[in-house]
């Protein structure tokens, strides 16, 4: 079926969205979502909730914050859980995007579970990169990765408004202070440091100006194309790696040794390294 859509695929915005937990990121994907829906495009929002470790089902359930976006008959929101899967989004998030592509969705959202280092995941999935900051100055600062500001293309304290106000511009002073410090993730590129409010709608006119010209410079100068030929080409090989451990796993000279070895390991009686050989050795 995914064969059968790819010439129909790519013609959407491919945005992720991440942050730290509080930062506002789902209420500011529903005031980005209406701003763009109100311009006639058709938004899809991909939200990646945690899992439950016990039924496996999403915990946050984003559809339920997003009740304006949701009802827009223009607007499509997917929640799904992680399911275990690492870097904060789910294993079939990059068909969900094809597909939503494929059935005529020009903005694709994809909002990850928060602000950690196995995160960057979400950018072998997008053409651009939303970093949510929320207004708490220095705090914000260490709490942000390294390396999720090096990937960031855009960054945004949200909740400036009210009281958080004046914190909110000290917090875009220090983040834009930061991002100079960092190498640029495109040539010739300066990552725009922006403040929004996506409780009273200040700020998000002008961010989603920004996205757009983002966007529309990455598909003028050709990186955009080469981008997502990179990304298929990670995909196929993450892919490879997913349905080789599966089968690891399910191969029944493995599984009726693994126990043994894991327990062996947890012992101290048999060192990691070995017990990994044994169970390739069995496989292969």
């Amino acid at each position: 079926m995914l064969d059968a859509l790819l010439a129909d695929t790519g013609g959407a915005a491919r945005i992720g969205v991440s942050g730290s937990p509080g930062a506002g990121k789902s209420t500011l994907i529903e005031a980005l979502g209406l701003h763009a829906v109100a311009e006639g495009r058709r938004v899809a929002v991909l939200a990646v909730d945690p899992s439950s470790a016990r039924s496996g089902g999403s915990i946050l359930g984003d559809k339920t914050r997003m009740t304006d976006l949701g009802r827009d008959p223009r607007a499509y929101i997917r929640p799904s859980p992680t399911s275990g899967a690492l870097g904060g989004v789910a294993r079939r998030t990059r068909e969900a995007v094809l597909v939503c592509e494929a059935a005529g969705y020009d903005l694709v959202l994809v909002e990850t579970v928060g602000v950690g280092q196995s995160e960057v995941a979400v950018a072998d999935l997008v053409d651009l990169f939303l970093l949510v900051a929320s207004p708490s100055g220095g705090d914000e600062l260490q709490g942000i990765k390294r390396g999720i500001m090096e990937l960031a293309d855009l960054i945004v304290v949200n909740k400036a408004d009210g009281d958080l106000a004046d914190a909110a511009r000290r917090a875009c002073g220090e983040l834009r202070t930061a991002v100079h410090l960092l190498r640029p993730k495109w040539p010739g590129w300066e990552v725009e440091v922006r403040m929004s409010s996506a409780l009273t709608g200040a700020g998000v006119p002008e961010l989603w100006t920004s996205i757009k010209r983002a966007h529309e410079r990455l598909r003028a100068d050709g990186s955009l194309d080469a981008l997502r030929a990179r990304q298929a080409v990670a995909a196929m090989w993450s892919e490879v790696t997913d349905d080789l451990l599966e089968r690891l796993r399910a191969h029944p000279g493995v599984r009726e040794r693994l126990a043994e070895l894991e327990d062996a390991v947890r012992s101290g009686a048999l060192s990691p390294t070995a017990a990994a050989h044994d169970v390739l050795t069995r496989f292969l």
